[in-house]
């Protein structure tokens, strides 16, 4: 039963935060952007941004429906496959400095598989776990991972068991990111690094409309994130900000004591600052920028690109050897 209109409209929220655990929000924002009511708040005490109350079950949605709603498919298509290719390249290159020395890896939502199949044919032993069994599927049968299908937070890996874990995109899809975060440190060895990257709530590089959208239980900036991780005992380094500033990549170590007292989660002004660039990150702010057309032209270019691309070559697997290849990357035997 969906709560009545008083609660949605109230500045209390139906759930304590997830990072200091008040329950005094303001309303962000009403409607997702695909149109639909959506109620995102963000917590007055540190600024942590959620949809309150969620738009679906978050484990039946992300095991058997995120695919179909976002992709349009059960197992990735070409084009998928080309992009989360280059995709999966940016991202080496942001870690490769940790990846000199094989390592015991863990991705976590490997998606289909292209990422964690570029660290498998580096030479490293790679672990990955993904809740979409069709996703899950197609990335072993493809490319021969050693995968769990099923959700981090569920899993059984032994304590301290990985030099690094990987987090693409995926915590603010999770019901519960402390709880994660938890769980991603106690598996961490102890000179271990956690790589996470999310969303940055701060972006104005997106229309206004297509700020907030159901996928997305929970929104972060620099800040709470930088907090959350804290508190679940966790360090963060210089964070790496995408070109458009549309994504924040954070890589943690572990703390030595991760015993805070509450009053640690407050974020002074964390709240104010974000909600003012959100409520003035408008149409006409965002059409007399540059951002829309530059991103406009750069999808034109990739669609064109992709077609040529994809017609000489018609498999997946094929596909990701040739650009990998043709980025310098082969299989190195540590």
């Amino acid at each position: 039963m969906m709560p009545s209109n008083s609660i949605l409209n109230s500045e209390n929220s139906l759930m304590p935060c997830n990072l200091c655990e008040n329950h005094d929000v303001s309303i962000l924002g009403t409607r997702s952007r695909s149109g639909n009511p959506l109620r995102t708040v963000i917590c007055k005490h540190c600024g942590l941004v959620w949809s309150d109350p969620f738009p679906h079950d978050p484990k039946h949605f992300y095991a058997e429906e995120y695919r179909l709603n976002y992709k349009n498919t059960y197992s990735p298509k070409s084009k998928h496959v080309l992009r989360a290719g280059k995709v999966a390249l940016g991202r080496y290159q942001k870690i490769k400095h940790l990846l000199e020395e094989k390592k015991t890896i863990l991705d976590v939502g490997t998606g289909g598989g292209e990422f964690a199949y570029l660290l498998k044919s580096s030479g490293h032993e790679l672990f990955g776990i993904e809740p979409n069994k069709g996703y899950a599927e197609y990335s072993v049968a493809e490319y021969g991972l050693n995968l769990h299908i099923g959700f981090i937070q569920d899993s059984q890996f032994s304590l301290e068991s990985f030099d690094l874990i990987t987090i693409w995109h995926v915590l603010e899809h999770t019901e519960d990111p402390f709880f994660v975060l938890c769980k991603l440190r106690d598996l961490l060895k102890p000179q271990g690094v956690l790589v996470v990257e999310v969303p940055n709530i701060e972006a104005t590089c997106q229309t206004p409309k297509s700020t907030f959208h159901e996928a997305h239980l929970f929104n972060f900036n620099l800040e709470t994130l930088v907090k959350m991780g804290l508190k679940a005992g966790l360090i963060a380094q210089k964070p790496i900000y995408s070109e458009d500033r549309g994504n924040m990549t954070l890589l943690f170590s572990k703390a030595l004591d991760c015993v805070q007292p509450a009053e640690s989660w407050f974020i002074a002004d964390n709240a104010e600052r974000i909600s003012h660039l959100v409520k003035n990150h408008t149409n006409l702010n965002h059409f007399f920028s540059t951002k829309p057309y530059i991103r406009f032209l750069k999808r034109m270019y990739r669609s064109v690109s992709e077609k040529v691309y994809i017609n000489r070559l018609n498999k997946n697997k094929r596909l990701l050897d040739q650009i990998y290849q043709n980025a310098g990357h082969v299989y190195h035997e540590y």
